[in-house]
C-alpha cells in the first residue's frame, strides 16, 4: 500500500529515463510522450543544454533568500521584460502561486489609488487557475471546489465566450477580468484575436485591469513566446510557469509598471521563488526559446500537426468531432469517451492527457519534429481505428 496521499488517479507505469521526446518505463518499454509532463517539459526530456546548466550552478549555489540580491534572477527578470509587456518580475514556484500574485497585486492596486471597493475579478467558465483556495474559487469548477468551502469571495464568473454577460458583470467593484489565453484544462479553448483586442478596450474603457494567464500557453508554446502577442495586446498582469523551468519548478508573476505600485517589501514573498539553482535553469530554457528560428519552427510544426489531424479528423468523422488549438497546445475533441480513447493510446505507446469537453490533450515539446509528429500521427490513426 501507498503511503501517498490518493489525490492523483494515477497509471500503473513509472518512467527511468527519458531523452527528447520519448520516455522509458521501468519495465523497458518506449513511449511517445505528448504530455511533456503536462506543457512542462518545454524541450523535451534531458536537453543537454539544461543538463549542463544544472550540473555547473548545482556546484555552484542552490539557495540563498531573497533578502539577498541574486544575479541569475536579475538576468531571468530582464530578459522576460525585454521581450513582454511587462516591467517587473515576482519569481515564484508553480502557476498556482503565480495566480495567487495577479489576484494580489490587483487587489493592491486600487488599495493604493484609494479605491479598495475595486477588488473582484471576472472570471470564465471552465478555467482553471491553480489548485490554491483562491485559484480554485476563481475558476470556480463544482468538482474541484467541492468540500473546501467556504468558498472564497471576490470572483464573478461569466460563460465563455458571452461577450454580453461580460459586460454585465462589471460593476463598480471590478478590479480585472482574469482568463487563460487559451484554456488548456477546460477544453483547449483558444480565446480569438477579434476577442482580446475589445477585451483590452473594455477594461480600459471602465478603468480595470487584464490579466492574461499564461501559465500552460506561454513561453513558446503556441508559436510566440506568449500567447496574447499574437493578437498584438498587452495585458496588465501575466502569470507563467510550466514551460519556462522546462521540468524545473519555476513560476513568476509579470507586471507593468501601472499596477506594480502597491507592490512593496513584505507584500508578497517566497522562501524558495528565484533561487540561483531555479533561476540558472530558466536562463538556459531562454537561450534555447529565444534562440533565431526557434519560435518559427515551432510554428511550422504546429500548423502540420494542426493539418494532419485534420486529414485525421476526415478519416475518423466517428471518433473525432473538432480539433483545436495553436501551435502545440493542441487537442481533439471526441464522440467517444475520452478516457477510453487516452487508454488505448497508452496501449499503443504514447502518451497525452483528458481535458474538459470531452478533450484529449497534445502537449508535445517544443522541440518535437515533423518525423515525431508523423509519429503521432500513426498512432492516434491506429487508436482511431480502434473504435
Amino acid at each position: 500500500m501507498s503511503s501517498i496521499l490518493g489525490t492523483y488517479k494515477r497509471r500503473d507505469v513509472s518512467f527511468s529515463e527519458g531523452k527528447g521526446v520519448y520516455l522509458t518505463s521501468t519495465a523497458g518499454e518506449k513511449y511517445l510522450d505528448f504530455v511533456s509532463g503536462i506543457a512542462v517539459n518545454s524541450l523535451g526530456h534531458c536537453h543537454p543544454y539544461l543538463v549542463e546548466a544544472i550540473k555547473k550552478q548545482s556546484e555552484k549555489l542552490w539557495h540563498v533568500s531573497n533578502v539577498f540580491t541574486i544575479p541569475e534572477q536579475e538576468r531571468l527578470a530582464k530578459r522576460l521584460t525585454d521581450n513582454s509587456f511587462a516591467d517587473f518580475v515576482i519569481f515564484v514556484n508553480s502557476g498556482a502561486e503565480a495566480t495567487e500574485a495577479s489576484i494580489k497585486v490587483a487587489r493592491k492596486y486600487f488599495f493604493e489609488i484609494g479605491q479598495p471597493e475595486r477588488n473582484r475579478i471576472i472570471t470564465f467558465e471552465g478555467a482553471f487557475h491553480g489548485r490554491t483556495l483562491a485559484a480554485l474559487f476563481a475558476a470556480n469548477n463544482k468538482e474541484h471546489t467541492l468540500g473546501f468551502g467556504p468558498r472564497v469571495d471576490g470572483f464573478d464568473q461569466v460563460p465563455f465566450g458571452d461577450h454580453e454577460a461580460l459586460k454585465k458583470a462589471i460593476t463598480k467593484n471590478t478590479a480585472a477580468i482574469m482568463l487563460e489565453t487559451v484554456q488548456g484544462e477546460g477544453g483547449v479553448r483558444v480565446v480569438p484575436d477579434y476577442c482580446l483586442k475589445p477585451l483590452r478596450k473594455l477594461c480600459d474603457d471602465n478603468g480595470i485591469l487584464l490579466i492574461l494567464d499564461e501559465v500552460q500557453c506561454g513561453i513558446g508554446r503556441t508559436g510566440k513566446l506568449f500567447a496574447f502577442e499574437w493578437a498584438n495586446v498587452d495585458p496588465d498582469i501575466v502569470p507563467i510557469a510550466k514551460g519556462i523551468g522546462g521540468g524545473f519548478p519555476i513560476g513568476a508573476c509579470l507586471v507593468n509598471k501601472k499596477v506594480a505600485i502597491g507592490m512593496k517589501p513584505g507584500t508578497h514573498g517566497s522562501t524558495f521563488g528565484g533561487n540561483p539553482l531555479a533561476m540558472s535553469i530558466g536562463n538556459a530554457v531562454l537561450d534555447i526559446i529565444l534562440k533565431k528560428g526557434f519560435l518559427e519552427n515551432v510554428q511550422e510544426v504546429g500548423n502540420y500537426f494542426e493539418k494532419e489531424l485534420k486529414e485525421l479528423q476526415k478519416k475518423y468523422s466517428n471518433v473525432i468531432e473538432q480539433v483545436r488549438g495553436i501551435g502545440l497546445l493542441r487537442g481533439i475533441k471526441l464522440k467517444i469517451d475520452n478516457n477510453k480513447f487516452l487508454d488505448h493510446l497508452f496501449q499503443n505507446k504514447m502518451l497525452a492527457v483528458k481535458a474538459g469537453d470531452n478533450v484529449v490533450r497534445l502537449l508535445p515539446p517544443l522541440i518535437v519534429e515533423k518525423k515525431d509528429i508523423d509519429e503521432a500521427i500513426r498512432i492516434i490513426t491506429k487508436t482511431c481505428s480502434e473504435f
